[in-house]
């Protein structure tokens, strides 16, 4: 994207780290365009920059999928295989050394 096309407001991405944010402002150093972006307080050449489209979706997807892996976790240890599990152990270390 070209500098000029980078403006406050916009959601952007960085595409060399993944990183995406909303441009807070843009500053001009020694002739080159930066966008600061307001997931990092960063700033971001703004030729560097892609817009970001549909990370919104990813975003409420993997907090879902987590959502569901720490239910499906705390089941398990509410359950009686790990206390069993537990109750058979010393609680020594046989870890060499």
């Amino acid at each position: 994207m070209h500098a000029g096309e980078v403006v406050v407001g916009m959601r952007v991405r960085y595409p060399r780290t993944g990183t995406t944010g909303i441009v807070q402002r843009i500053e001009t150093v020694l002739g080159d365009s930066f966008a600061e972006l307001d997931s990092t307080h960063l700033l971001y050449r703004s030729d560097q920059l892609v817009p970001a489209v549909g990370t919104e979706k990813v975003r409420t997807t993997f907090v879902e999928d987590a959502k569901k892996t720490i239910e499906r976790e705390r089941e398990f240890a509410a359950g009686s295989e790990l206390q069993d599990a537990l109750k058979n152990i010393d609680q020594s270390c046989e870890g060499g050394g």
